[in-house]
């Protein structure tokens, strides 16, 4: 394979964002919602775990580093439940995955969707953001728009627009452009949407997306490129299509990405984090379109699986480069491991030990076919 250097991010080798949960800090939160610790103890305890990951993060060479969502308890309530006219709730059952429910949490939509000026991320990045060296990005997670599209097997409710979907989307599109401004003015040049509706509507499809979901394939773009064309250019923005992920088992993402890849390659924004760890994800061939759009847009392959501790080849892991490479220049393309180690509090079924080991891997592969 040739050689390509670029001093851009996604990063040659790259991170999806979230990490397994000290055991101490499970204890501080478990004492916090049984009222046996205030808010300000368990931020002291969040505080100098994050100075350790982060710590760690940078002496394994990564160049961009999150807080490891230390902070969240899912990957994507805790966020949608902090923008106001959202109310966050604890239905009677819990998402279903493949081999186990979820414990249950869900979003009811009660008021007009509103940028809240004080939502607590904002608070937890500018926390980030101070203690990240020089030289290091502070990479900031948040989930897609489509998250919030009221569906009820997500167990997001509409009790506000009446079934008004576009006034929905107006106002939740004009929410987001507002958070993204103030992440950027925060001082915020990486920020990355986590998607699980691509992942899902692929495991629906057959090859071509069915025709009941093609309006909120299309809403999604809208939404995203929106919020895309409005952001400052020396802001980054990627999204990740993940497939599921709650202790280390999977939800309904099984199906290549052929049926969506034409709504993912519309994207206007600078780089995609596509899980590609197993064979539930297919070939690289629908990747063709995103080379296609003229936007040179950087793709991270995650090649290595952040469910189970037992580590790659790395001449595999190279050759899923390879076969990448016949439909994404290899310029244009980045390595990461497929998910985070923690999209819920829960965490995989890894050690930290076993998560380290991961991330080196990808490190180690990268820097093995790539000079940057």
């Amino acid at each position: 394979m040739t050689i390509a250097i670029r001093e851009s991010f996604p990063y040659r080798y790259d991170e999806v964002g979230s990490l397994l949960r000290p055991e101490k800090l499970k204890q501080a939160r478990d004492n916090f919602r049984n009222n046996k610790i205030d808010e300000y103890a368990l931020r002291r305890v969040e505080n100098k775990e994050i100075d350790r990951i982060v710590e760690k993060q940078v002496e394994i060479g990564l160049k961009a580093v999150t807080d490891g969502e230390f902070r969240r308890s899912w990957w994507h309530l805790d966020f949608l439940a902090g923008l106001n006219g959202t109310q966050y709730f604890i239905p009677q059952k819990g998402y279903k995955f493949q081999g186990e429910e979820t414990r249950s949490g869900g979003i009811k939509i009660i008021d007009k969707v509103t940028y809240n000026p004080d939502h607590p991320f904002f608070r937890d990045f500018k926390y980030l953001n101070s203690i990240v060296p020089d030289g290091i990005t502070a990479k900031q997670t948040i989930p897609s728009p489509s998250v919030l599209f009221p569906n009820e097997q997500a167990e997001v409710f509409d009790e506000y627009y009446n079934g008004d979907f576009n006034e929905f989307l107006n106002d939740t599109i004009e929410a987001y452009k507002r958070t993204v401004q103030h992440f950027y003015d925060l001082g915020c040049r990486y920020l990355q949407l986590d998607d699980t509706s691509w992942g899902m509507w692929a495991s629906f499809s057959k090859g071509t997306l069915s025709p009941e979901l093609r309006p909120f394939a299309e809403a999604t773009v809208k939404a995203i490129n929106s919020i895309a064309d409005s952001k400052p250019d020396d802001l980054t923005l990627t999204m990740h299509v993940c497939k599921g992920n709650y202790d280390s088992h999977y939800a309904g993402g099984v199906g290549a990405y052929d049926s969506v890849s034409p709504y993912l390659a519309q994207l206007h924004i600078d780089g995609y984090f596509l899980e590609y760890d197993d064979n539930r994800a297919g070939g690289f061939e629908p990747l063709k379109l995103i080379s296609e759009n003229g936007r040179q847009q950087r793709v991270v392959i995650g090649i290595v699986t952040s469910k189970r501790p037992d580590l790659e080849n790395i001449d595999f892991l190279r050759g899923r480069i390879e076969d990448a490479s016949q439909y994404i220049a290899l310029e244009n393309l980045c390595i990461s491991p497929q998910c985070g180690f923690a999209s819920t509090e829960e965490g995989n079924r890894l050690t930290e030990e076993d998560q380290w080991n991961k991330l080196n891997l990808v490190i180690d592969t990268a820097k093995s076919v790539w000079k940057d």
